[in-house]
């Protein structure tokens, strides 16, 4: 091999290697209080005080509007790689019915646990549409003028 075919490629290499990002991203969500700011949360404090204290919660559970959730994560990606999870710091509160904080917690990413999606499918049983009942059924459905009975005149 030449030296002129040996620079010739290691100039295409560094070339190539070169247009690869090796950028680096920490993205920021959610709004999670300071440490100082929950410190100042007590039992019996009212959602009132709740927001003065924290502000708006992220999130309120929507089966129980007794829940509140404060929440922030920090995701780091790198070029075209998946991007990963750093960090997850979550807070709840919870309220009972007068509106008195009852429950306070904080959670991290190592208290959470990863969950397998399973992919399998529910059979459905009913009537497959044919060709021209799915691509044509609905011509002629939709009327822009009210259809008026003539005995009602």
């Amino acid at each position: 091999m030449s030296i002129n075919k040996f620079l010739s490629l290691y100039a295409a290499l560094v070339l190539c290697l070169s247009a690869c990002s090796s950028d680096l991203f920490i993205t920021h969500n959610g709004n999670m209080p300071s440490n100082e700011r929950i410190s100042q949360l007590k039992l019996g404090d009212t959602k009132e005080q709740v927001v003065q204290t924290l502000g708006a919660p992220s999130s309120v559970v929507s089966f129980d509007k007794n829940t509140w959730i404060y929440m922030s994560s920090e995701i780091k990606r790198i070029a075209f790689m998946e991007p990963e999870e750093v960090n997850r710091d979550i807070l709840t509160i919870e309220f009972n019915n007068d509106g008195k904080v009852t429950n306070i917690q904080r959670l991290t990413k190592a208290d959470g646990k990863n969950i397998t999606v399973n992919s399998d499918t529910t059979q459905s049983y009913g009537q497959e549409p044919g060709f021209f009942k799915k691509y044509f059924g609905g011509v002629g459905g939709y009327s822009p003028f009210p259809v008026i009975d003539p005995k009602q005149l």
